[in-house]
């Protein structure tokens, strides 16, 4: 408009531009409200004889201020925007927007530019088509622009890399219907499959047309493209297009739960696109890991998902030669040593096979190999079988040994005696491999022209040997077989491990076959089976959205094979599939996979940097001058009236505040309103640190344990820093337990057991390091060596549904008995009782300590000597309970032993650290 980067949303509103000049003149008409001055009457006496009088009119510097204020408020209507961006031409505006991971970093900027194009073509009066690349190809449409917004609102990045060929005819097809459309095509600069077929389909169809690609100088996306579990480390690999100024990031690795589990730093080498990150963890939290993000990216390809596939196996070695000591290069443990090391944390056990086997069983191995190991003594069988029968992987390598045994822990039928080159059964050459079939987890690796086998065990013919065939020659004999017993998998090799019968243990076909059959552990449904039909097809339970994020799937996504290894797609995105004890993982990329820039060919030379215009909507300062020009106005009006001189300094100071407040929110007009907070305090249990009880529904108990938790309280505010808050009685069917440090449980003789929710979150609570007292408050009843009384037969039933540790009395040498107090027993209203925690780890040969403890605090301590009863008081502070005992101090006794209680609980096991030690020494010695 005149030059200048201003346009108007609702530009008829102007035309209420011609009223000023009547308004001038209306204004110009009617004067100013008379000035009244009292006077004493004589003063009329004094001028009988009226003058001629002229009315008054309004100052003409208050007529252009009021109409200065008619004008910023008819400006104000018409919406003006300064800066509102390009225009565009005349006919429909197609907007082509990349919905890939790739753009999920910077979608905001990407969708508020798209929404500024269509706002553009709605001041415009221009239909909009919208294209969101990730989706999937349909037909194109114009809409009003403001259906357009509501669509594009609608529309998330995917989780996966776009096919924009997929595409190409439907734009093809709009094009030519709309000759003169324009086109605005929002890039993630990632390349995605068929790129260039859609540029130059693009090109071709959009000929002379407007035509613009935005995309960023440098595409900002980062993903990550598999990991090696390699020895000792998980090393992850990173990539990037292009040289983005993002050279180095941090990776977090999490379990199934989102619990952090270890952290790793990448960075890129100057120019480089590929980096990698390592994880130097033991193989337990390794295997733990589920989840890998880029922090600060929010992007379905900034994660990894990882599944049984993805974990490093013990493996364990066993061998039936003879030569492992005397020739060790040339025995068969030496090969799979190799060929497993990479994949697997290789065992080996000295001994013979039924030791070795025992030891490494022991050991809790995911796969145990057998290289030519024959007749298996019952014992050994028997260990090995219920192994393969709970999910362990057998795998056995063929041999002189085996091929005279009778065990059948062999996926098929063997025939004695082998089958070689130049023997009775035998052929004129070494044989290959044929092929690898689908239904074999070996499908896709190329068998090596060279490969020959020299001798092999050979198989009895049944009916269901095809089945079990995973690896045969060209004739058809099968060289590997396999097959499920119980929830495990026995697979068999029928040539030895080592170089004897064939060369397949020189290949590097050998290492990869070895590779797959160790991925099968703990996951053996990847593979093809009719016994497994049922699950050979996993459907998605949750899967990542666009930003990175696990959601329910939607109802477009498809189930998956169990062998299935491509990267994600529409049907299939990203996410687990299958049960949570067995899913499989989908990712958005592979390993090896690379992160390319988008080829636009014949479209580079209409690219344009995304870069928003900084459109600045000039109706809030146009509202907030006319709103300080109408007090102003009044103000003068208020003066020139005389009434301004009558208003008292106090009134005067009244309406000035009340101006400024009227005033202050047009100063921020057209701000976003921050939101206030909602003054809602947080949960006390947050702020103060409180002790607490079950509830049991037994009047008389409950107030018991008020009681004494209120006088254990007040104690612990008379003796130590601790200034607790009022005990807190806990419902554990409806209360979180998480802001207690300690928990006193009274068990009841004829209370029902808790509910199964309420046994876990008694279990989380210990297992987040929470303290769970249980007093049972029968020392007096209970007997030694006889029955068991009604209180300890309902704490075993409770105990029975926890997963409680070791238990043992507290030794003297606890932490427990020096957190505050020096204490050797813990009495309550009773003495006689024993109290019971953690059991400790032995202590170090040597070591002598005067406080020892465990990693953390006991989660759990037992007494039966009625605690709360001994530290119950009064409203007087006076004891609500005699004690009984020989002991005249039993009750200071239980006192100090509850202070030890929470203390203990509050600080840990701090008292055990060294530096405590002459001090402990010193005070033991008085």
């Amino acid at each position: 408009m005149l030059g200048l980067p201003l346009t108007f949303l609702s530009p008829l509103v102007l035309a209420a531009l011609v009223t000023l000049p009547a308004i001038w003149l209306l204004l110009r008409v009617t004067p100013p409200q008379p000035r009244r001055i009292d006077f004493p009457p004589l003063r009329i006496l004094a001028d009988l004889l009226p003058e001629q009088e002229n009315p008054a009119r309004t100052p003409w510097w208050l007529l252009a201020l009021r109409l200065l204020v008619a004008a910023l408020l008819i400006l104000a209507a018409a919406g003006p925007l300064w800066n509102p961006g390009a225009a565009g031409g005349r006919g429909p505006l197609l907007v082509i927007l990349d919905s890939g991971f790739p753009a999920a970093y910077d979608w905001r900027e990407r969708a508020a530019f798209a929404a500024e194009r269509i706002e553009g073509a709605q001041r415009d009066g221009r239909p909009v088509a919208l294209l969101a690349t990730g989706e999937r190809p349909g037909g194109l449409e114009t809409v009003s622009p403001a259906a357009a917004l509501d669509r594009l609102r609608a529309v998330k990045p995917q989780p996966w890399l776009v096919d924009r060929r997929n595409h190409a005819d439907a734009v093809t097809r709009f094009l030519a219907a709309q000759p003169d459309a324009e086109i605005v095509w929002i890039s993630d600069g990632v390349a995605g499959a068929g790129d260039s077929a859609f540029s130059e389909a693009l090109a071709a169809a959009a000929g002379a047309r407007s035509l613009a690609v935005f995309q960023a100088p440098a595409p900002p996306a980062v993903a990550l493209a598999g990991l090696e579990n390699r020895a000792g480390q998980l090393v992850v690999h990173v990539l990037r297009a292009v040289p983005n100024g993002r050279d180095a990031g941090t990776l977090r690795a999490m379990d199934l739960k989102g619990l952090p589990l270890a952290d790793a730093q990448f960075a890129f080498q100057p120019g480089a696109t590929e980096a990698e990150a390592s994880f130097e963890v033991p193989m337990e939290i390794r295997n733990a890991i589920a989840r890998i993000d880029i922090l600060g990216e929010s992007s379905a390809g900034a994660v990894h998902l990882s599944d049984e596939r993805g974990k490093r196996r013990r493996i364990g070695l066993v061998s039936g030669s003879t030569a492992d000591q005397a020739q060790p290069l040339l025995a068969p443990t030496y090969y799979l040593a190799r060929a497993l090391g990479p994949y697997g944390e290789v065992r080996e056990a000295p001994g013979g096979v039924a030791e070795a086997v025992g030891q490494l069983l022991d050991q809790q191995v995911s796969v145990l190999v057998l290289a030519d190991v024959g007749t298996l003594d019952r014992d050994t069988y028997r260990r090995v079988a219920e192994f393969v029968d709970k999910g362990g992987l057998l795998l056995r390598f063929a041999g002189t040994r085996l091929a005279a045994g009778n065990d059948d822990l062999v996926p098929v039928r063997l025939r004695r005696g082998g089958r070689n080159l130049g023997g009775a059964l035998s052929w004129d050459a070494p044989r290959t491999l044929a092929p690898f079939t689908r239904e074999s987890p070996f499908f896709g690796l190329a068998v090596p022209a060279d490969l020959g086998v020299r001798r092999q065990i050979l198989a009895e013919p049944d009916g269901e040997l095809s089945r079990k065939t995973w690896a045969a020659l060209q004739d058809g004999t099968p060289i590997v077989t396999a097959d499920w017993r119980g929830q495990g998998m026995v697979v068999l090799v029928h040539v030895t491990a080592d170089a004897a019968w064939s060369n397949l243990p020189l290949t590097g076909l050998f290492v990869d076959m070895l590779r797959r059959v160790v991925a099968l552990s703990g996951n053996p449904d990847v593979v093809g089976a009719d016994q497994k039909a049922d699950i050979q097809t996993v459907a998605p339970t949750r899967v990542l959205d666009g930003f990175g994020a696990l959601v329910a799937p939607p109802p477009t996504a498809k189930a998956v094979q169990r062998n299935h290894s491509d990267r994600a797609s529409p049907e299939h995105p990203p996410g687990y599939y299958g049960p949570t004890e067995s899913s499989l993982a989908v990712n958005a990329l592979l390993a090896g996979d690379k992160l390319a820039p988008l080829p636009l060919g014949p479209l580079a030379s209409r690219t344009a940097p995304l870069a928003r215009a900084e459109t600045l909507d000039l109706r809030a300062p146009l509202l907030t001058a006319a709103i300080l020009l109408l007090l102003a106005d009044a103000l003068v009006s208020l003066w020139l009236g005389g009434h301004l001189q009558r208003l008292r300094p106090r009134r005067v100071a009244a309406a000035a505040a009340l101006a400024a407040a009227l005033g202050l929110p047009c100063l921020v007009g057209g701000q976003p309103a921050l939101a206030q907070g909602s003054g809602r305090a947080s949960p006390d249990p947050a702020l103060v640190t409180r002790l607490a009880y079950v509830v049991t529904g037994d009047a008389t108990i409950d107030q018991t344990s008020k009681a004494g938790l209120t006088g254990l309280t007040q104690a612990l505010a008379a003796r130590t820093a601790l200034e607790a808050g009022e005990p807190a009685a806990v419902d554990l069917a409806r209360d979180e337990l998480a802001f207690f440090p300690l928990l006193y449980v009274p068990v009841a003789p004829n209370q029902p057991l808790p509910s199964p929710a309420a046994i876990r979150k008694l279990d989380a609570f210990m297992k987040n390091g929470g303290t769970i007292l249980f007093d049972t408050r029968d020392a007096m009843n209970a007997r030694p060596g006889g029955e068991p009384t009604a209180e300890t037969q309902a704490l075993r039933r409770m105990l029975a549904t926890l997963d409680i540790p070791e238990l043992e009395p507290v030794p003297r040498d606890h932490v427990l008995t020096k957190t505050f107090y020096l204490l050797d027993r813990f009495p309550g209203r009773y003495g006689t009782g024993q109290t019971w925690v953690e059991a400790l780890p032995p202590a170090a040969d040597g070591e002598r300590r005067p406080a020892r403890a465990g990693d953390g605090v006991s989660p759990i301590v037992i007494t039966s000597n009625d605690l709360a009863a001994a530290w119950a008081v009064g409203r007087n502070g006076e004891p609500m309970f005699p004690v009984i005992g020989a002991d005249p101090r039993q009750r200071e006794m239980a006192f100090r032993g509850g202070v030890n209680l929470v203390m203990y609980t509050l600080t840990g096991n701090y008292k055990a650290d060294q530096v405590h030690v002459p001090a402990l020494l010193e005070r033991l010695g008085q």
